[in-house]
């Protein structure tokens, strides 16, 4: 039962904190913040164990830095690509 909370809580928590570190006027949408923080945590453990000897599995500050840091990476790059596909769709 805990897994499951966690599946669905922490990448939404991490979703939110990566929205106020790159900023909040971007009017990300709740399911966009969910997946940043879903897929962010992903990419921020495969940095970490790149880096790091690290048992993900373990609540330790290195596992959680990398999700969060991935959950930033993600929502960074996932706020360029809508300004640019914004920008393609506009006319003129």
């Amino acid at each position: 039962m805990f897994f499951i909370i966690a599946v669905v809580l922490i990448p939404l928590v991490l979703g939110y904190v990566a929205n106020m570190v790159i900023g909040q006027g971007k009017d990300f949408q709740t399911w966009e913040l969910y997946v940043a923080g879903l897929v962010g945590s992903f990419v921020g453990a495969f940095l970490v164990n790149l880096l790091r000897s690290v048992d993900l599995l373990e609540l330790s500050i290195w596992s959680v830095v990398g999700l969060f840091v991935g959950a930033i990476i993600v929502l960074a790059v996932w706020g360029w690509l809508r300004v640019a596909v914004l920008k393609s769709k506009s006319p003129g």
